[in-house]
């Protein structure tokens, strides 16, 4: 089994998963009192169930945040 090819593989989704989450943050955030906000709320949560999962799974695999790219995020980035 090659460790380092799903390694790499994690670090990379964590890098596009946590820009995905921060551009939904930044368009939920702009659609706020528009007809579109209830979508761009559903669409930004559904990056924070998928951030938060990674997070804790990696927790329960003792795998350091920081190797998935996914220390800098935190709940408390979804709800500013």
């Amino acid at each position: 089994m090659d460790n380092e090819k799903y390694k790499n593989y994690l670090g990379d989704l964590g890098t596009i998963a946590k820009e995905y989450a921060r551009e939904s943050i930044n368009e939920y955030k702009a659609a706020k009192g528009t007809s579109e906000e209830d979508y761009k709320t559903g669409y930004m949560m559904g990056f924070h169930r998928f951030i938060t999962l990674m997070q804790q799974q990696a927790d329960s695999f003792d795998i350091p945040l920081k190797e998935i790219d996914l220390a800098d995020i935190d709940e408390g980035d979804f709800f500013k």
